[in-house]
């Protein structure tokens, strides 16, 4: 265990979080989500995908210079929905600084997730529950910023 980072951080977790740069895209998603979607998938087994968001947000931030750096997947056939699972993601984004996610119609949301750095599929058994988080800067200490 390390002090500071939450334990339901992996390992390979972490290493891809550290690996990814400015742009790279991670994915979260649920249970029922397609393995074969992504690259790289990682398990986070009975985490949920909040659990999963608050911990990975800790760690990462996310892009300013987009205009949406979380998306999910948007309901089939209902678009303007807001299941429970989106309305807490969102609580999370916002009580972190960030903009809620925007909605991405399902096929596009695949096509995005393709080419993230990794997929993390969470435990989450609620339908609709993943979001693609797309990676930030960190900026400099201002002292530092200055030289």
């Amino acid at each position: 265990m390390l002090i500071g980072i939450n334990p339901i951080l992996t390992p390979d977790l972490l290493h891809a979080l550290a690996d990814m740069g400015h742009g790279d895209s991670i994915v979260l998603v649920d249970a029922n989500y397609p393995g074969s979607r992504g690259k790289r998938t990682l398990d986070l087994a009975g985490v949920n995908v909040v659990r999963a968001l608050r911990a990975v947000l800790s760690l990462l931030p996310l892009d300013t210079f987009i205009p949406h750096p979380a998306q999910v997947m948007e309901v089939v056939g209902d678009p303007g929905a807001v299941p429970p699972v989106f309305a807490e993601m969102n609580e999370v984004l916002v009580a972190g600084g960030n903009k809620p996610a925007q909605p991405v119609e399902r096929f596009a949301f695949y096509a995005a997730a393709e080419g993230a750095y990794a997929i993390v599929r969470t435990g989450e058994r609620r339908f609709y529950g993943n979001i693609i988080l797309t990676k930030g800067v960190i900026a400099p200490p201002a002292e530092e910023a200055r030289r």
